[in-house]
């Protein structure tokens, strides 16, 4: 009897824990093809134009449609519910992406057409990020897993992801050359589809809105800007993040291809600095859901912040050996695994679930508003003033923002919400004993 009675309890928990496990493999393997995208994409343009400028030009034309579209769609996924977004939108990228490689290869990718794509892919993609992001919480409820273990998993598959992507694109590029990555992108979204819809619980991720159906969209997408009004720590978060985002993405498009262009080393670096960066932070993650909330939020934040963010500018503009510039993005990405999961924990504690969508939604939008002009301004940047300036402007920009953002009194709330997430979950729509709820100390989520 004690046999069967263990194959039963380990059967209960398989089935327990398959929400969550689901959703981290489609998350997983969409943020994989994505990462490695970010590699081949911008390495497939500057070599095909020679064009600095238009290499950032199309990381504009991604992800102005991926802001936008994200911040308008909060309101269509709490209503549709976020995994017939998370499905549809994933299949959408897949063929957008898929058809770049194939357009190029008969012969018929114009860079206007290439700008199109990227469109589409930019658009769909900020709604199916969303949507996974938001069921994060129900997911922990089905698995009778803490609320803050949930998002340091997610935050730690992120990072893994991170890792993975770039460095495979990085030694893909070289070897195979950029078109393969983005055929490698375009699968990774075909199975984060199929993932969503076919191994995730039928009733997981229905619609969380109970706002009457005869509530006006614009009422519903008014409600989230109300919502976020009376949250000045959010909204401090929100525009702190906004600009880091937009420097890390004048890093990564821009100023980091150019370097690695220019100093010899070519997409292999960039694939191994990256994937130095992501790996560290996969370290941090695991740290941040072991410890990190026996800590002061407040100053495990900013440390994170100082270590993440400027020393991986100012060591390019040095001209240091390859093996030092590893160094300082390892010590970069294991303060920057501590951010996702504070951040992330933050949000899910202070916006009701039928407002995840809504509330989530405006608030990347907004913190990613700045990521689409990113490789724009670093384009002008490096044309105008060289690259070495550029490197040390956005340093420096990055070091004031984060240090500057921290001297406001709003912060010191960040460490007075242990225990608040627990009233604002979930229901469990399928009931069974309540979810190991989370003891009253910090939960952590993720960052842009």
């Amino acid at each position: 009897m004690t046999g069967l009675d263990d194959d039963t309890a380990a059967e209960s928990r398989t089935r327990r824990l398959r929400p969550l496990g689901g959703l981290l493999a489609a998350m997983a393997v969409a943020l994989t093809g994505t990462r490695v995208s970010a590699i081949a994409l911008p390495w497939f343009v500057l070599v095909t134009t020679g064009s600095v400028t238009q290499t950032g030009l199309v990381a504009f034309f991604e992800m102005a449609p991926y802001v936008v579209v994200k911040a308008l769609t909060g309101p269509l996924v709490d209503r549709t519910g976020p995994r017939v977004v998370s499905w549809t939108t994933d299949l959408a990228s897949a063929a957008a992406a898929g058809a770049v490689p194939l357009l190029h290869a008969t012969g018929l990718l114009s860079f206007p057409v290439l700008l199109a794509l990227v469109a589409v892919i930019g658009a769909v993609r900020g709604p199916g990020d969303l949507a996974k992001e938001i069921m994060v919480p129900e997911a922990a409820e089905r698995a009778r897993v803490p609320l803050e273990r949930a998002t340091g998993l997610s935050g730690v598959t992120e990072r893994l992801a991170s890792t993975l992507g770039p460095a495979a694109g990085g030694f893909m590029v070289a070897l195979l050359g950029p078109l393969t990555g983005l055929a490698v992108n375009a699968a990774c979204f075909a199975l984060g589809s199929l993932i969503i819809a076919l191994a995730l619980p039928r009733g997981m991720g229905r619609p969380a809105d109970q706002t009457p159906p005869s509530t006006g969209y614009w009422r519903r997408f008014g409600e989230g800007f109300t919502f976020l009004r009376g949250e000045p720590l959010l909204l401090t978060i929100i525009v702190m993040i906004g600009i880091t985002n937009l420097l890390d993405a004048a890093f990564n498009t821009v100023l980091l291809p150019v370097w690695a262009q220019r100093s010899g080393n070519g997409p292999t670096a960039i694939g191994l600095s990256n994937g130095m960066w992501s790996a560290a932070a996969v370290a941090g993650s695991l740290v941040a859901a072991a410890v990190a909330h026996r800590m002061p939020r407040r100053v495990v934040f900013f440390a994170g912040f100082l270590l993440a963010g400027a020393p991986r500018f100012l060591v390019l503009a040095a001209d240091v050996p390859m093996w030092a510039v590893l160094a300082v993005f390892a010590a970069s990405g294991a303060g920057g695994g501590f951010l996702n999961p504070i951040l992330g924990a933050i949000a899910f504690e202070r916006v009701p679930p039928g407002m995840r969508g809504r509330v989530n939604a405006l608030g990347d939008s907004m913190a990613w508003a700045g990521i689409p002009v990113g490789g724009l301004l670093a384009g002008a940047a490096v044309v105008s003033l060289g690259l070495a300036p550029a490197l040390l402007i956005g340093g420096a920009a990055y070091f004031l923002t984060t240090n500057l953002a921290a001297l406001l009194p709003q912060w010191r709330e960040m460490d007075r919400l242990r225990g608040r997430g627990a009233a604002r979950r979930t229901a469990d729509p399928d009931p069974g004993p309540p979810a190991g709820v989370a003891p009253a100390d910090d939960r952590r989520e993720r960052a842009q």
